[in-house]
């Protein structure tokens, strides 16, 4: 029987794969995704070199949904004997349309995902499909398939820069955000943004002793022959065919409840009047409420969000990958969606901005990514975050005997995964084939301006030599880098240690002098050992900003899997 997991959880793989063993049906409060495309490049990277160029290890884990063939045509059969008639109909017409390409290999490789994410979702719960104008409208009809049209709930539409020069058509600065829920029982709550200078000064145009403030209708459309129809100081309601209409919700925030609610409707407009909360027109003899704005929550939450902005890259909360989404965007969607407490998922977690939201907003979480990379940055992310948070980190090797079977099983991926550890970015996006000597590399600034590199050589075979040294040191003077990093499944032989001292220092002056190239064992790294460089650089690995939050778990992390 599938258990979700009780506690905060990372998982490596496919989440396809870790849906279907690791989450329970109707388990899950709300999801949120923000799921790859590859119609736009710069939307998929995870991260840029300080040089700009870009990473593909996130498109690299999804290079077999790009173009038709044995996984698409899978996922497309997977779908058909679903169970999910609607959804097979509606992905079989589509398949009609399209034909065999690279759009209808990725609605397919989401399609059978979604029906997955329906199954997780409990019925209080709601789903938000973060992506682009280019596939937002086929994933809106996909998602009216598997939850249902009725369910839709929103077209979130998210400005994500202010400006774009495009020739010949509009420019492009909004994100969709599909919203659904798995009911009409879904969980709402109320969130309120704050105003913005303009809307301030066309409402809240009038100021006293008490502050600033705006003016509203102490009457109602219709008369009526109770109270609420009754003249108050000479003003009768009834000639203009009205009633009195106190702002019952507005008087409750302002905490007059009790005997308040008890008074006739003459009396309560007498008492607001003595607080000094209804204003007298200097013309005509109706008068009005007055709504202070510090009393005031703000407007509720709309389905175009202008207020959040893109994060810059001069922004504190900028971690160093472009396609990372503001903080302040998830909190809005979780605070709306979910309460304390609640299960929050993310398949496509990437550099984590949802499971953050999360954790500082006591939510549980579930995050997922099929990337090494990813696990790894979203792992630091948190215990630079919360460092007393505890979490769980599945699918990766936790010992040394878990990383030699990682890599007997499958070499390029046990160097994506040591290369996370060490928080390397993977050399062409970690893709398989030639590399001249080069895995990856770690970049540094010495003197706080100049970027610097040290080349990563992983070894996940049993037997290693001198030669492999000797090849490190010509690829880093080939490459101009200023450290060769070699991290070894096995021990270094005698020989090896002796050629890579004699390889002399890497002196950076203020910082010291480092070993120009240095061996670090998969034990040592289980160790705690790390390679030794000058001040990582801050462009590509940026530290989160510590959290503050109420209720943090003040007990020991323990010990976080590598």
């Amino acid at each position: 029987m599938i258990k979700t997991p009780d506690h905060n959880t990372l998982f490596y793989g496919d989440n396809l794969t870790i849906l279907r063993e690791h989450i329970a049906d109707e388990s899950v409060d709300l999801i949120y995704l923000d799921p790859p495309f590859n119609s736009n490049a710069s939307y998929n990277v995870l991260f840029k070199a300080p040089g700009g160029e870009q990473s593909q290890s996130q498109i690299e884990a999804f290079d077999d949904t790009w173009e038709w063939g044995e996984v698409a045509e899978r996922a497309f059969d997977e779908v058909m004997i679903s169970g999910n008639t609607d959804a097979a109909e509606m992905l079989r017409a589509m398949r009609g349309f399209l034909k065999e390409n690279a759009m209808m290999a990725y609605l397919a490789m989401m399609a059978v995902r979604l029906i997955e994410l329906h199954r997780v979702l409990k019925p209080t719960g709601s789903l938000y499909l973060h992506c682009d104008p280019t596939a937002s409208h086929y994933l809106k009809i996909l998602l009216d398939a598997v939850f249902g049209p009725v369910h839709f709930s929103s077209e979130i539409i998210w400005r994500r820069t202010s400006s774009h020069n495009s020739a010949k058509r509009w420019g492009p600065v909004h994100d969709t955000i599909l919203a659904y829920s798995k009911s009409e029982h879904f969980i709402w709550n109320d969130v309120f943004q704050t105003y913005d200078d303009s809307y301030l000064d066309r409402f809240y145009r009038f100021e006293d002793e008490k502050g600033r403030f705006r003016i509203g209708d102490l009457t109602g459309a219709g008369t009526r022959t109770g109270d609420s129809g009754k003249p108050w100081r000479d003003i009768d309601p009834t000639d203009a065919g009205r009633h009195w209409a106190v702002p019952t919700a507005i008087i409750a925030r302002l905490g007059l409840n009790g005997t308040f609610d008890q008074l006739s409707v003459q009396s309560k407009l007498d008492r607001l009047n003595e607080l000094g909360l209804i204003y007298w027109p200097p013309k005509g003899r109706v008068p009005q409420f007055k709504r202070y704005l510090e009393a005031d929550r703000g407007v509720r939450i709309q389905d175009m969000v202008t207020d959040i902005a893109p994060i810059s890259s001069q922004a504190q909360e900028r971690l160093g990958y472009p396609t990372q989404k503001p903080l302040a965007l998830l909190e809005r969607i979780i605070a709306a969606s979910s309460n304390p407490g609640d299960v929050v998922l993310d398949p496509f977690c990437g550099c984590g901005t949802t499971v953050h939201a999360a954790q500082k907003m006591e939510r549980r979480w579930i995050g997922i990514d099929v990337t090494h990379l990813a696990i790894g940055l979203v792992k630091r992310r948190l215990i630079d975050a919360f460092p007393t948070a505890q979490f769980d980190i599945v699918g990766v090797p936790k010992d040394l005997g878990a990383a030699e079977a990682l890599a007997e099983a499958d070499k390029h991926q046990f160097q994506l995964w040591a290369l996370s550890v060490v928080e390397a970015q993977p050399y062409k996006g970690g893709r398989k084939g030639a590399d001249g000597g080069v895995d990856g590399y770690i970049y540094f600034k010495p003197d706080g301006k100049t970027t610097e590199k040290a080349v990563v050589s992983i070894k996940g075979g049993k037997n290693v030599g001198v030669t492999m040294i000797r090849d490190l040191i010509a690829t880093i003077e080939r490459d101009k880098a200023k450290v060769g990093i070699m991290l070894s499944l096995a021990e270094p032989t005698r020989e090896m240690k002796k050629e890579a001292a004699a390889a002399g220092l890497y002196k950076t002056g203020m910082h010291g002098d480092f070993p120009r190239i240095q061996i670090l064992t998969i034990a040592d790294l289980f160790d705690g050992d790390r390679p030794r460089l000058p001040w990582v650089d801050a462009s590509v690995f940026r530290k989160a900003k510590r959290e503050n939050i109420r209720g943090e778990n003040k007990t020991d992390q323990g010990d976080l899997e590598l």
